[in-house]
């Protein structure tokens, strides 16, 4: 793949992620924010009367133009970086087309980057956490993202090289149950941590978790169509139609 066509795809894909980020900061803002709203309420309602601090961004910037620059900035960010994986990964993972490419690029990439970490340590709503633990949870949740995407790695090469001698049924079954195994060991050895308040609205907690997830799947789904279909269109172009002959008009 020549450099011209490698940048042609970059631009595509952060075109790409600016409408994914779309689609999910939708998600977020209908289906998140609200949760956000009902955990800061309980966190207010909670928190002794001299602990309430003056706001130096008011919720409701964060919660529009906050709330925008992050998802979309984000969108463009990651598009671009998939983008470049989608060039390394097209032809080496299959006989696939590029708009399967991408789609199974997407999948496997929001199972590993996102799915497998959230698992273990799902996202939390205000009001829930340790403020001296943050350091903590984040380097373990940041431990857990790079081992999911190291396995997930290591699966797709055993899988190759497996498939000469087991055929690409039984070797992709045996990657991924040994993908599945090692992840099992990395949630049994790696410290578990819940910091929710015993009073915090479980319905409440469980809304915020299923909008984080419908906001990352909306993000990496709506990437994986979008961008295979620019994808399928620069590298596969539909022939142009052939010109239609004008009638000769017969001699009287």
């Amino acid at each position: 793949m020549n450099s011209a066509t490698v940048r042609n795809l970059l631009v595509r894909g952060m075109l790409a992620g600016l409408g994914a980020g779309v689609l999910a900061l939708v998600v977020a803002y209908f289906l998140g924010e609200p949760s956000v709203d009902s955990a800061i309420g309980f966190e207010e309602a909670h928190a002794p009367a001299h602990e309430h601090e003056v706001e130096l961004v008011s919720r409701s910037l964060q919660s529009t133009a906050g709330l925008a620059t992050g998802v979309l900035v984000y969108g463009v960010a990651f598009g671009g970086i998939a983008a470049l994986a989608f060039c390394f990964a097209l032809g080496r993972v299959g006989r696939f087309t590029p708009r399967a490419t991408a789609l199974l690029l997407s999948g496997t990439a929001l199972l590993a980057v996102y799915v497998v970490p959230f698992l273990k340590y799902p996202a939390n709503p205000p009001a829930v956490g340790d403020p001296d633990t943050i350091a903590r949870r984040t380097t373990l949740y940041f431990l857990m993202m790079v081992l999911s995407v190291l396995l997930a790695v290591a699966a797709v090469i055993a899988g190759r090289r497996l498939a000469p001698r087991l055929g690409n049924w039984y070797a992709t079954v045996a990657a991924v149950l040994g993908f599945a195994v090692a992840i099992g060991l990395a949630y049994a050895f790696l410290p578990v941590i819940n910091e929710v308040p015993d009073d915090f609205p479980a319905a409440l907690l469980w809304r915020f978790r299923i909008s984080a997830l419908a906001m990352q799947v909306t993000l990496w789904g709506g990437f994986g169509l979008l961008f295979g279909e620019l994808a399928e269109r620069l590298l596969h172009p539909k022939p142009a139609p052939a010109p239609t002959a004008a009638p000769v008009a017969a001699p009287r």
